[in-house]
């Protein structure tokens, strides 16, 4: 009698870990970190800007101006900005990959009634033509379930058997899940941060133009208030952006997790159903 040819587990197919994938993240924040300062000075820092084109002690003329006028801080709180924003986007279009073709929903409400039917293999068609990340657990549950269908031995041996095999295909989805949302966590906290040591540094220098001996300098006290605020301004708002668009994506990824663990659970009620 012909045996069947095991299927591989989810855990004897992990790819090794790509270097240059690993390097991406970094590579992104030294060249946000590079265009930040070049915009910093080129653009925000342009003498036209300025009275008298002295970018240094002239008045700003413009919104540019005075965001020039806001330090050396700003420049780090722009780069903690762009490199959201770039892990946003990042972020954005892997979930839409992962999420495959169509609504999640459907498909899964779909593989729910294939399996009351039955109808295996055309779960795994449906898995193949979604292609996200639900789709990889769910086939790779799908085949386990072909495997001990066929295998001999103890039901609920066979249904653990099963149960592993999901969890594992899972475990190695998750990575790429949520790969870099620690990147955006850490510019909802470091943005705040950074804000603020402009800030302190801002009223520092308009504390001094008060405290100088004679008549108040209007200009660095102005000076120094700008600075002050522009730093809150950036930092603040890239903290919101970040916390947002972080809060987002971690409920899309729980609410794929949890649609993974419902037609996990659909794959073992079926088994537990139509095998002895």
């Amino acid at each position: 009698m012909a045996q069947t040819k095991p299927t591989p587990s989810a855990a004897s197919v992990i790819q090794p870990a790509n270097r240059w994938r690993s390097l991406l993240p970094v590579a992104a924040i030294v060249i946000c970190t590079a265009v930040a300062h070049i915009v910093f000075y080129k653009v925000f820092g342009n003498p036209a800007n300025f009275e008298g084109g002295d970018a240094a002690h002239g008045h700003p003329l413009n919104s540019m101006g005075i965001v020039f006028k806001g330090g050396f801080v700003i420049p780090i709180g722009m780069t903690l900005a762009l490199t959201m924003f770039v892990f946003v986007i990042e972020r954005a279009i892997t979930l839409i990959k992962a999420t495959g073709k169509g609504n999640i929903d459907v498909f899964v409400k779909g593989l729910r009634n294939q399996l009351r039917k039955g109808d295996v293999e055309g779960a795994i068609k449906a898995c193949d033509n979604n292609k996200g990340s639900i789709a990889t657990v769910v086939k790779a549950g799908l085949r386990k379930y072909q495997e001990m269908e066929h295998e001999g031995g103890d039901k609920e041996h066979r249904k653990e058997a099963i149960k592993t095999e999901i969890e594992e295909a899972t475990a190695l989805e998750m990575p790429m899940l949520e790969r870099n949302m620690i990147v955006i966590a850490s510019t909802a906290s470091l943005g705040t941060l950074v804000g603020l040591i402009g800030t302190v540094l801002g009223m520092i220098r308009a504390f001094s133009a008060l405290g100088a001996g004679g008549a108040p300098n209007a200009a660095e006290l102005s000076v120094g208030i700008s600075e002050a605020l522009v730093n809150t301004a950036l930092g603040i708002t890239t903290s919101a952006v970040s916390i947002f668009f972080y809060n987002f994506f971690n409920t899309k990824i729980e609410n794929m997790v949890h649609s993974m663990d419902e037609a996990g659970y659909s794959i073992i009620e079926t088994f537990d159903m139509n095998v002895e």
